[in-house]
């Protein structure tokens, strides 16, 4: 997964900042981002979707509090039943945790357990070697931009998701 080997493909059309560079490397990353999470799927005994779980449950908005199984449901568009299948194998599997929230005994708050973090860090520690092999050969600028369009391109990716649904 250190991806320092082989030489990155060429890119069609003559501008590596036009719109058709921009979607053929989004989708080879998104391709390759497929890849190692269906791998980590695979060793773990997991659904993709549990790890699209586990990936909410570590990423929940700190402003928003811990994830709870609604939001999970609307962040993953599944059903209640699946999303409650989907919490029954993490919590078997020992990724994650449920906790009645103190204030309100009605809501369930889902916590990733430190094994789990260590099984996941142990897994992905050569795609964050090699992310940050990449991160260093760009200066502090250079990053800030990508920065920017990652956010950005996040932002609209879920605009484009509500409205298509």
């Amino acid at each position: 997964m250190s991806g320092t080997e082989t030489p990155s493909p060429s890119l069609p059309g003559n501008d590596p900042a036009g719109m058709q560079a921009f979607a053929v490397l989004l989708r080879r990353m998104n391709t390759e981002f497929n890849r190692i999470t269906h791998e980590f799927a695979q060793g773990q005994g997991l659904h993709l979707t549990d790890v699209q779980a586990l990936m909410a449950i570590l990423d929940a908005d700190a402003d928003e509090g811990p994830m709870t199984p609604g939001r999970l449901r609307d962040r993953l568009d599944l059903t209640s039943g699946a999303v409650t299948a989907c919490i029954d194998r993490l919590e078997k599997a020992g990724h994650i945790r449920r906790v009645r929230a103190l204030d309100d005994r009605r809501v369930v708050h889902l916590h990733y357990e430190e094994a789990a973090r260590s099984v996941a860090a142990d897994f992905f520690r050569p795609l964050a070697r090699g992310t940050e092999a990449a991160r260093s050969r760009f200066t502090r600028e250079e990053l800030t931009a990508v920065t920017r369009f990652l956010t950005e391109m996040n932002r609209e990716l879920a605009l484009l998701g509500r409205h298509t649904s």
